[in-house]
């Protein structure tokens, strides 16, 4: 009797893992990793500064591969571009909405202003250093794509001809500039938000916290601004 042959059995077979894209890291994959390289962007350039920030130092800071760097943004002027449109410009579009809803009275204007800057602070630390080392410093990289291109029309020159209208009417100091009022407001807010470490070290005054700069700001400005 013929002894039956046992059947043969094959390898099981190994659920293969789904491809990625050729040159894709598999890190690319977490949503939330955009949002992360764009805030270790700004935390370089405003520690050290843009042109001296390279992509491997922003890939260290975000804790990931330079690839990853390369794969979402290209180079480092596209990550540049990538960091003023998302995080930088958006900032001050927001205040800008905010101002445009204030009435027509000035005073109420210059004061949404300096409490505006003050809660953009509050939630953005890193920009007033970002703003003095690259947009006011001769050679600062935003100046020109930033300050000249994109804020400026819509923000300082909507405020200097508020100012200009409010003192035709007589209701703010004629000795005063319109133009210059919109330079006294930013040294006004940005400027002591940029330097607070130094006056608080200075002085020994912790107490010199954004909502005492808000209140110095708006007394100078109460005393000035009178006609």
């Amino acid at each position: 009797m013929d002894t039956p042959t046992p059947a043969k059995r094959g390898r099981p077979h190994k659920t293969s893992a789904p491809k990625r894209a050729p040159g894709r890291p598999a890190a690319a994959d977490n949503p939330d990793l955009r949002a992360r390289l764009l805030d270790a962007a700004i935390a370089c350039y405003a520690r050290q500064g843009i042109a001296a920030t390279s992509l491997r130092a922003i890939a260290a800071e975000a804790g990931v591969n330079p690839a990853l760097l390369h794969y979402y943004f290209g180079d480092k002027e596209q990550l540049q571009e990538a960091v003023s449109n998302e995080r930088l410009i958006p900032v001050f579009m927001g205040l800008r909405d905010g101002l445009m809803g204030e009435g027509k009275d000035v005073f109420d204007l210059i004061g949404g202003f300096v409490a505006g800057v003050g809660r953009i602070v509050a939630a953005h630390p890193w920009l007033p250093s970002l703003w003095v080392r690259e947009v006011l410093c001769e050679g600062g990289a935003l100046r020109e794509s930033v300050l000249f291109q994109k804020i400026g029309p819509v923000l300082p020159q909507m405020m200097a001809k508020r100012f200009a209208q409010a003192q035709a009417e007589g209701r703010i100091n004629p000795d005063l500039d319109p133009r210059l009022l919109m330079v006294s407001l930013i040294g006004l807010t940005l400027f002591p938000a940029a330097s607070a470490p130094i006056w608080r070290f200075m002085f020994d005054a912790e107490d010199l916290d954004l909502d005492t700069q808000r209140r110095h700001a708006l007394a100078l400005l109460d005393r000035g601004l009178m006609p």
